[in-house]
């Protein structure tokens, strides 16, 4: 019973950190194209031309990204108090995007939570 109140505890402490983390946290734009992640990182698919096909990706639910100018790759997270914009990107793979939202980094990769998203066209 001790081991559960302990679990217990340290789920709820890790809980509340990471809720307080993301109040706090800067929100930032980070602009480039949209892609998804999986053809991305396989084989580097990106552009126009890969743009049907990632649609299809990310309506199957691979995950979004967004590639920088710099080639710094973003991974695109949901808001779960407002999923509109993360919904919204769905339908602009291929497209050069601005996404605004809180910036995380963890064990080497970095995400963005869309809290806002356009299209840069």
């Amino acid at each position: 019973m001790k081991r559960m109140s302990t679990a217990v505890f340290i789920a709820a402490m890790i809980v509340l950190s990471v809720s307080a983390q993301a109040k706090d946290a800067k929100l930032v734009t980070v602009a480039g194209e949209l892609v998804d992640t999986g053809c991305f990182l396989a084989h580097e698919a990106k552009g126009p031309s890969n743009a049907d096909c990632g649609t299809k990706c990310v309506s199957a639910g691979m995950p979004m990204g967004v590639l920088t100018s710099k080639g710094e790759l973003y991974l695109v997270t949901l808001n779960h108090d407002n999923p509109d914009s993360y919904n919204k990107l769905k339908g602009m793979v291929g497209e050069n995007v601005s996404v605004t939202g809180a910036v995380y980094q963890r064990a080497g990769l970095r995400a963005i939570e869309a809290t806002s998203a356009k299209s840069g066209k």
